[in-house]
């Protein structure tokens, strides 16, 4: 058939609503930045009120489900705090923390290992699944995935100045990542689903933080981007003005400073320490958002704030 198209004629584009058309502008507005990542590993460390709240979980599923569809090969790990601290609750075991960090006995660390690999674990597989994806869920200790050490803090008495070494039990820190383990299933049709557990030397069982694992994971896998879903904007300056993205250097010149100071210091060393293993950019976002992963990652200005070697876009 030849000739040239007729236009449309007035009534067929009064039926193309305007929503509609925002749509169709945004998806082809996405197409470069999908191009941008396709073939690539994206962490994506899934947690707090977002992972708490039925619609924000549903829209984070999909969101997974879309960017294994566009040819991006996403990871998951996530986290569990409220939901371990609910079940040790209602068993009228006792939690302290130190730094943040939940002291870990040997009866506590069963609870978390049931909690995290059981029923979190298979919550966001089966949301992932009901999407239309095809997730697994994993622990640190499947295939040795994530060989743990433990993690020890020390305090300084205020008094005698001495220096005291904290026992907080089986709360560990990674040692290794079993890259080839994730890159496998990542480059299949499967979305693995991490909980962050880690195995110790002589097989023990570790509590882990769920953001030092992403970053692990990440830099193991030398990922494009680690994103860390949170319950805050980003990264702010002094004037609580958010900062979309930082250098390296940078960052740790506003810890000196005391512009970043409290639980956003972790977040960001997670961050600094992933860039430094080889992730292009670390993200620190607010989850709380619908499809904050989507307008981070296929949006010109992104979402959160961003933190790599130089820190330009």
């Amino acid at each position: 058939m030849t000739g040239t198209a007729k236009p449309l004629s007035q009534p067929a584009l009064t039926r193309v609503s305007e929503d509609l058309r925002a749509k169709t502008a945004t998806l082809a507005e996405a197409l470069p930045y999908m191009r941008l990542y396709a073939g690539q590993t994206l962490v994506v460390k899934y947690g707090g009120h977002a992972m708490g709240e039925e619609h924000l979980a549903l829209s984070f599923a999909r969101d997974i489900v879309l960017l294994k569809q566009v040819g991006i090969f996403p990871v998951v790990v996530h986290g569990g705090g409220p939901q371990i601290g609910r079940m040790l609750e209602r068993l009228k075991i006792k939690s302290e923390f130190v730094d943040g960090l939940r002291v870990t006995d040997q009866a506590t660390v069963e609870i978390v290992e049931m909690v995290l690999s059981g029923s979190i674990n298979k919550q966001i597989v089966s949301a992932i699944t009901a999407a239309g994806g095809k997730a697994i869920g994993l622990s640190g200790k499947d295939a040795g995935l994530i060989r743990a050490r433990r993690l020890t803090r020390t305090k300084k008495d205020p008094d005698s100045n001495i220096e005291k070494v904290l026992d907080l039990g089986f709360v560990g820190e990674p040692e290794a990542v079993n890259a080839q383990v994730l890159d496998t299933l990542a480059r299949s049709d499967i979305i693995p689903v991490i909980a962050p557990i880690g195995v110790g030397e002589k097989g023990e069982t570790y509590n882990i933080n769920a953001d030092t694992v992403a970053g692990a994971v990440a830099g193991a896998l030398r990922s494009k981007r680690l994103l860390l879903l949170t319950d805050i904007a980003g990264v702010m300056d002094k004037a609580r003005n958010f900062i979309p993205e930082l250098s390296v250097k940078r960052t740790r010149e506003l810890i000196a400073d005391g512009t970043i100071s409290g639980g956003m210091i972790p977040k960001v060393e997670t961050c600094m320490v992933a860039v430094e293993q080889g992730v292009e950019g670390a993200v620190i976002m607010d989850g709380r958002v619908p499809n904050a992963v989507l307008l981070e990652l296929f949006t010109p200005p992104g979402f959160g704030t961003r933190i790599s070697r130089r820190g330009a876009k």
